[in-house]
């Protein structure tokens, strides 16, 4: 296992002035046994950075370490790192232990071990039962664990994992997520796993690295991600719904926006309780709760209640109070955090 240090990571395409920046300038120290999650929406540079850690695009900047060695130049090979792709890459034609054992094979670790790993890997991923199929005889989410199984076996320093789970439908999203996490704790390698999926991120990071448009946005907890966001950006990438940003909200300050989670605005029947008289759109159920979109003025606003309460009609206007502690603040221009 290792720790992995990105300083100041730049990534270019061409040269001159046509050259095009796609990475610019990520620092993040990670410590060993970490499981890192680089979260952002397409094309935001996430998997190019994941990438050029595993040595399969070039730095154009700064430096990649893995453990004590800067890998800047080295080969994949040459940096003991295993990768999980979304397509599962598995070899048609040869079964299960031997897709797993293909690597150890090629070299030319012993037979005896080779089949010590196989096994211990399939026990921990519950693929036993499996190991003379071939990958059509899987379902997708076996496919995914034997791709996971023969990473596993080649006792890396480091675990990337290139948004491994978009090829699942959400059940199996889910139950993977939880083996991801299972196998974690077991083996304590150091990992980075991308997605555009911000589910993914908060359950499964240790912490995470928000990107957008080949920035780092914030590098923290999914706690602090989520309760203290960098950036405008990162409030309202993360959560579901994202957080409200309102420009003109009642007691707003000069080039600031407000942002306030849906949660934390409450629905009362005391008009005089210090918030907002909100005009009432739609009522969307979600099973425990209820997402009431609405407007204050000309700003939209979703409000998120239990689903005991009661629904207010489209076209109502209700009064929400605004908890006070809950509110955060951002540079209208910048969209960066202020601290007040």
């Amino acid at each position: 296992m290792a720790s992995i240090t990105l300083k100041d990571v730049v990534k270019r395409y061409g040269s001159g002035k046509a050259a095009v920046q796609v990475i610019h300038g990520v620092n993040a120290d990670i410590a060993d046994g970490e499981f890192i999650v680089i979260v952002g929406p397409s094309g935001c540079g996430k998997s190019t950075l994941l990438r050029m850690v595993a040595g399969l695009e070039e730095i154009s900047g700064g430096d990649i370490s893995i453990g004590p060695r800067v890998v800047n130049t080295l080969e994949p090979a040459e940096r003991d790192i295993a990768m999980v792709f979304q397509n599962y890459a598995l070899y048609p034609h040869m079964s299960v232990f031997d897709n797993m054992a293909y690597g150890l094979k090629i070299k030319k670790v012993p037979l005896d071990e080779i089949k010590a790993r196989v096994d211990k890997a399939a026990k921990i991923l519950e693929l036993g039962p499996y190991l003379d199929r071939k990958p059509r005889q899987l379902s997708g989410g076996q496919r995914q664990r034997v791709a996971m199984g023969r990473a596993i076996v080649r006792q890396p320093q480091v675990f990337l994992f290139d948004e491994p789970l978009s090829n699942l439908d959400a059940k199996l999203r889910a139950q993977t997520r939880l083996e991801i996490q299972k196998l974690h704790r077991e083996l304590g390698i150091t990992s980075l796993f991308v997605t555009h999926d911000q589910v993914e991120a908060m359950t499964l990071a240790q912490r995470m690295i928000v990107m957008n448009a080949g920035r780092m946005e914030q590098f923290g907890t999914p706690e602090e991600v989520y309760h203290q966001p960098a950036s405008t950006f990162v409030a309202s990438f993360i959560g579901s719904p994202p957080m409200n940003l309102l420009q003109h909200a009642p007691g707003g300050k000069a080039n600031t926006l407000l942002g306030i989670r849906p949660e934390h605005l409450d629905v009362t029947p005391d008009a005089t309780a210090a918030g907002w008289d909100v005009q009432v759109e739609t009522v969307e159920l979600l099973g425990a709760e209820r997402l009431i979109y609405g407007r204050v003025g000309d700003e939209p606003l979703i409000v998120r209640v239990e689903e005991n309460k009661p629904a207010p009609a489209p076209g109502s206007v209700i009064h929400v109070a605004v908890r006070e502690d809950r509110l955060h603040w951002f540079d209208a221009e910048t969209g960066k955090r202020l601290r007040v």
